[in-house]
């Protein structure tokens, strides 16, 4: 793939991000919500996987593509309701990516790929997918984990050891490695839970 296109179709994703009504504050800037998601998304990506193929590339910085436009509340607040949203959302972000890659000239084969990557499929046999994952649950939890903790506060020490370990447990060894060697900024508030989590 060459790197006019490569660039086209990211510059894509970005541009559809960027039209986010959400609003997120970083370093006193603010930003649409989804277009900070990406740009952190690939940060960890540059830092964790520098070496990572273009298809994962890709597939990190479009995750979220315009995740705004199926909101949480259209589904029902229940266990079903949340996974029905989910996989509804995989399949809306892998298309979006499609189409806005196909409009960028990338060829067919690439845009398959980072479908799939895009999608969640293949989790346990692609590695594209899984390092997608690990870069997921990596920024989860230096960005995105302090801030989820405040909006459920009323969640018990044992309901938080298991949230933790869930993600935890999406992740390869190498990434376990990546987050204990203090390669990415853990919550302090968070630390002590975080550790039980994990060596439990």
């Amino acid at each position: 793939m060459n790197s006019s296109m490569y660039q086209a179709a990211i510059a894509a994703f970005d541009k559809a991000n960027a039209e986010d009504p959400n609003k997120e504050t970083a370093g006193g800037i603010e930003y649409p919500k989804e277009l900070l998601y990406a740009r952190r998304m690939t940060d960890m990506q540059e830092r964790y996987a520098p070496e990572a193929p273009e298809e994962v590339k890709l597939a990190v910085r479009a995750q979220h593509i315009q995740r705004w436009k199926i909101p949480r509340g259209d589904y029902a607040m229940d266990k079903p309701g949340y996974m029905l949203w989910r996989t509804t959302l995989y399949k809306f972000h892998a298309e979006t990516a499609g189409s806005l890659m196909k409009e960028a000239g990338c060829d067919d084969d690439m845009i398959a790929r980072v479908k799939t990557i895009v999608g969640k499929k293949e989790l346990k046999s692609n590695p594209g997918t899984q390092m997608m994952e690990d870069i997921v649950d990596l920024t989860f939890l230096e960005h995105y984990l302090l801030a989820f903790a405040a909006q459920h506060a009323d969640y018990d020490e044992a309901k938080w050891i298991g949230i933790i370990r869930k993600t935890w447990n999406k992740m390869t060894p190498h990434a376990h490695e990546f987050a204990l060697a203090g390669k990415i900024k853990l919550p302090d508030a968070l630390l002590p839970l975080i550790f039980k989590a994990v060596q439990g």
